[in-house]
């Protein structure tokens, strides 16, 4: 490899901060046990917080932002990872601690990386990334409900924050897992985007606003929240006797304004899903998954490639809530 090559570079200098793309050293990246040619990388909610101003996340400057990549082994001091393998990297704080994906080559640690299943692109890898990841293993925790917690059969399950990335792909795993999908949105004129990716009916973001009641009608056996604050307030309080909550993201607000109820009189599990410190076993086998649950043919259609200057312009729409589907980035480009 050349010994230079380009990436983003975040900085931050008293009160001011700045993101660039700069022309960098292979010695910037430090200490790792493998090294990646990166193909294509991604753009999620985390990454939109860190490229504006560090999102509280980043402690240490100079930093590459970007957690997810995909690419090739170039060089390897691991026996798991050889020359010309392909790796797919998602969380584990690369792009926050350590260097991340918008660059063209990355140093990591071996215990960061995952062989790219057979039949998956790098760039279908990062079609996915964290939301992709996260999704799965939201569909796997509802899916808990029958096989690990011998509970009834999941029938309908409810996802909120439909049109983004997380949300997008959770409608689709759980649709092909045989749920009936009700897919929650403000961003209505996406109801046949969604029903092309298996949602069965639409809800307006609006029909849970409001002061959430104690408990409201059963409804759901399942619920993927990606929004937090007052949607999930509202989904818990739908949720059926045993029904399981996976909540993954706080775009909607980090407080919960909820009750006790739900719990001890129906049961309900509110069950956290953290993508960034998953272990290894659980990591390869979610993957290993993404063939029987994921059609790449339909998430295509609704992903928009771009080059790292154009993400430089692009990122700001997703913190105000105006982008839909996948932003996979092609630092190469």
């Amino acid at each position: 490899m050349s010994d230079n090559f380009k990436a983003i570079v975040i900085n931050q200098e008293g009160e001011n901060f700045s993101r660039e793309i700069k022309e960098i050293n292979k010695a910037f990246l430090g200490e790792g046990d493998v090294l990646v040619k990166i193909d294509f990388s991604d753009l999620n909610f985390k990454d939109a917080l860190i490229l504006n101003n560090g999102g509280k996340l980043v402690r240490e400057f100079p930093r590459i932002p970007g957690i997810d990549f995909s690419g090739k082994v170039v060089e390897s001091n691991s026996d798991k990872f050889n020359k010309d393998d392909d790796v797919i990297l998602t969380g584990c704080r690369v792009g926050e601690v350590y260097h991340g994906g918008y660059s063209q080559y990355a140093k990591v640690k071996k215990e960061f990386l995952v062989k790219t299943p057979k039949g998956i692109s790098n760039k279908e890898a990062m079609i996915l990334g964290t939301a992709g990841f996260t999704s799965m293993l939201c569909a796997f925790a509802i899916k808990a409900r029958e096989e690990i917690l011998l509970g009834d059969k999941v029938n309908d399950v409810l996802v909120t924050g439909a049109t983004g990335g997380v949300g997008s792909i959770a409608v689709m795993v759980l649709s092909k897992l045989g749920y009936n999908v009700t897919a929650v949105t403000g961003k209505v004129d996406q109801a046949d985007t969604l029903k092309k990716l298996g949602a069965s009916s639409i809800i307006d973001r609006k029909e849970f606003e409001g002061e959430p009641k104690l408990l409201g009608k059963s409804i759901w056996d399942g619920v993927v929240d990606t929004v937090g604050g007052n949607i999930l307030a509202h989904a818990i309080s739908q949720t059926k006797h045993s029904g399981i909550v996976a909540a993954c993201g706080n775009a909607g607000g980090i407080k919960l304004n909820t009750n006790i109820m739900p719990f001890i009189l129906r049961g309900v599990k509110l069950w956290g899903i953290d993508s960034i410190a998953v272990g290894m076993k659980r990591r390869e086998f979610v993957w290993s998954q993404v063939n029987n649950l994921i059609d790449f043919n339909i998430l295509n259609e609704t992903v928009k490639v771009v080059s790292m200057n154009e993400l430089l312009e692009l990122f700001p729409k997703m913190l105000k809530g105006q982008l839909s589907g996948r932003i996979v980035v092609d630092v190469n480009k």
